[in-house]
């Protein structure tokens, strides 16, 4: 194809030529002192034409004569460039591959190479990236003072320079993760809160964060982180919320009175307040605190809809009613009746139902659900032998020590 465009090319030349200069017929006369030369107008051109092709390569081969030194200057400079990367992409494969003094060594070639260059030391983001690899692998052999010493130098050298400022990103997120590595939380929230806004809400920074707060004990801080990651869909969705959960219990267990559990409980995202489980652990945090009414607030509105919960949610609801039933007012006794009624054939609900019902003193319908509760396998030891000496003390409320001795026996039977 290419042949054929050469020589409809070459044809069309030949046209050209033939149509304007075979019937040119001017006279070109070229006048000097005495002389004079009279030639036509189609040899002046081609004349003209090929002097003007033999300047120019005079020119060229002048000029290339000239930049010899400049060209040789810069085969130089690109082959200790290339020397430079290729240091650089081996010290990347040393790293990932495990070897770490390897990678050290040459990392330090590849800055050796270009700080012995003038024309490369200014590849600013070149030079990070060297200090980042050999602090990385400074970190992995724990050799901590030389780790510092090249991020240092890698943080300072991104901070003066523009085209190192996407390299100042990474090196601040990997000293935070080295910070992580070595159990220093305020070091790693330090270094996480001098990142950019857009570049701390990446899903790697959140994780970072999320680490940092639990390991500093800030529950409520790693509660928030938690649930931003889960909006960057950073956990799967169970995942996410057993880790929520899990935050929102330890940040309910630094409660040490009844007013900074209330404030925890308002710190809480709405999402979490509406969590049966949440309310649940809430709920028996403020009963060991002394207030099982405001525990008691906590639940009623998961009571009035338990028809809407898991079984796991109402198992949980349950144990947390069961905590909170000291004083509870009649109030109750409609939702409990409905909840008896509803969920007949689950366990919790009976023990939670009955304990309430016996707080209340109506020892017939607690006795009947308490039995349920006592031999249902599916109750943990715990609440078994909860449910026995619930029936226990009814028992000698009644003056029935008989009942309450057998019901003493089969809570220490169950451990």
């Amino acid at each position: 194809m290419r042949s054929i465009i050469w020589f409809l090319l070459l044809f069309a030349v030949a046209v050209v030529a033939a149509t304007t200069l075979g019937t040119n017929d001017g006279i070109v006369s070229i006048y000097w002192g005495e002389w004079r030369l009279d030639t036509s107008l189609n040899l002046f051109l081609l004349v003209l034409v090929g002097a003007c092709f033999v300047l120019v390569s005079v020119i060229q081969a002048l000029s290339s004569l000239t930049g010899l030194p400049q060209r040789a200057h810069e085969w130089r400079v690109a082959r200790r460039d290339r020397t430079a990367q290729a240091a650089l992409r081996d010290a990347l494969a040393q790293y990932f591959g495990g070897r770490y003094s390897r990678a050290q060594t040459a990392a330090q070639k590849a800055l050796a190479i270009q700080a012995d260059t003038p024309d490369l030391a200014q590849d600013n983001e070149f030079t990070v990236l060297g200090h980042l690899l050999a602090a990385g692998s400074a970190h992995r052999l724990q050799d901590r003072s030389k780790r510092d010493e090249q991020l240092e130098r890698a943080l300072d050298l991104s901070r003066t320079s523009f085209a190192a400022r996407s390299a100042e990103e990474g090196a601040r997120l990997l000293a935070a993760e080295w910070a992580l590595d070595d159990r220093d939380a305020e070091r790693a929230l330090e270094l996480l809160a001098e990142l950019p806004p857009g570049v701390a809400r990446r899903t790697h920074a959140l994780r970072l964060k999320l680490q940092a707060t639990r390991l500093g004990r800030q529950p409520q801080e790693a509660l928030k982180t938690a649930r931003l990651l889960a909006k960057h869909q950073g956990f799967s969705k169970v995942a996410a919320q057993g880790l929520l959960r899990s935050l929102a219990a330890e940040s309910i267990a630094t409660a040490h009175d009844v007013d900074q559990l209330r404030r925890v409980w308002l710190q809480f995202d709405s999402a979490d307040r509406r969590d049966p489980c949440v309310a649940a652990g809430a709920a028996q945090r403020a009963a060991a605190l002394g207030a099982p009414e405001e525990g008691r607030a906590w639940l009623r509105p998961f009571w009035d809809r338990l028809g809407e919960l898991s079984a796991d949610d109402r198992a949980a609801l349950s144990q947390g009613l069961v905590a909170t039933v000291s004083g509870i007012g009649p109030d109750w006794l409609a939702r409990l009746e409905a909840a008896a009624q509803a969920f007949p054939r689950e366990p919790a609900i009976a023990h939670a139902v009955g304990t309430a019902l016996a707080e209340r003193r109506l020892w017939g319908k607690a006795r009947l659900l308490l039995e349920t509760a006592a031999e249902d396998a599916g109750l943990t030891i715990t609440e078994r032998r909860q449910a026995c000496l619930t029936m226990a003390r009814m028992a000698e409320e009644e003056g029935d020590h008989e009942r309450a001795v057998a019901c003493f026996e089969a809570a220490a039977r169950l451990g």
